[in-house]
């Protein structure tokens, strides 16, 4: 057990588990987003910085099956922040505020050294998709391509530049697939920390394994915020899943079935 999952086991709820917590019909999610852990300034601008901040939350909403409504921002600014740069972050916030009908409700704003936010998504749900609920033999597929962020990240490691449309800084949810595919999906998450991270976890709360059908290269298993959904769903339902994920434009990549076959994670664990 990494340490990050050594302190969540710590607080013993049944609300803890999941992309968000689900408590009657409203769903809350949390994430942060902090300066010199999941970015640096030089890599993104103000307004890039707080629109991948709200739509890596938002990203859980829709993992959960869940439309998002409210947000609560908790911004650390350090006192070199000048006013353009102030108005630059909200302008972030509220354009994708608005691009999901989320009304921006409230929050906190201190001095600090860095830039830290924390943001919470506060959405509605009927039935909400857990992560829980997957059955042998159910298949298993994520949507999207994988591995571009890993390598972008790489290279702003290395003082390069990427492309304006990198995932790794404009995020690409899956909104339209999974609403459109709610009805037939059994369990899912997004793929946060990498498929074969988000595979345990996934495959530990349903205590099975997986056989593959596909082989997965490790820099694709192993490239974390991917914000790609990782989904389950009983084989007979393929041609309807298929079918939605082509009238929502979206690519969905079978590669694999649940079993009883051992699950190895062979990638390293992105936090702690």
């Amino acid at each position: 057990m990494n340490l990050e999952n050594y302190f969540i086991s710590l607080f013993n709820n049944s609300h803890i588990g999941d992309d968000a917590a689900v408590i009657g019909d409203f769903v809350y999610s949390k994430d942060a987003f902090f300066e010199d852990v999941h970015f640096k300034k030089e890599w993104m601008s103000y307004y890039q910085i707080a629109q991948k901040a709200m739509l890596v939350n938002i990203s859980d909403a829709i993992a959960m099956n869940a439309k998002p409504c409210y947000a609560l921002l908790s911004v650390a600014m350090p006192k070199s922040m000048d006013k353009k740069a102030m108005q630059e972050l909200a302008e972030g916030f509220k354009d994708v505020a608005k691009c999901y009908n989320i009304e921006i409700i409230g929050g906190d704003t201190i001095s600090n050294t860095k830039l830290d936010i924390t943001v919470t998504i506060i959405s509605k749900s009927k039935k909400p998709l857990f992560r829980k609920g997957i059955r042998d033999t159910y298949l298993l597929a994520y949507t999207g391509e994988l591995g571009r962020s890993a390598k972008d990240l790489k290279k702003l490691f290395r003082g390069g530049k990427i492309n304006k449309k990198s995932k790794f800084v404009n995020i690409v949810l899956r909104e339209a697939f999974m609403q459109r595919s709610a009805r037939y999906l059994k369990a899912g998450m997004d793929i946060s920390d990498g498929l074969f991270s988000d595979l345990q976890k996934i495959l530990k709360v349903n205590n099975c394994g997986i056989s593959f059908d596909t082989k997965i290269k490790k820099d694709k298993g192993c490239s974390g915020e991917e914000y790609e959904m990782l989904v389950a769903f009983d084989k007979r339902d393929i041609k309807a899943i298929q079918r939605r994920a082509k009238q929502s434009k979206t690519k969905l990549t079978v590669f694999g079935a649940a079993s009883c076959n051992r699950y190895i994670n062979r990638c390293k664990a992105h936090h702690f």
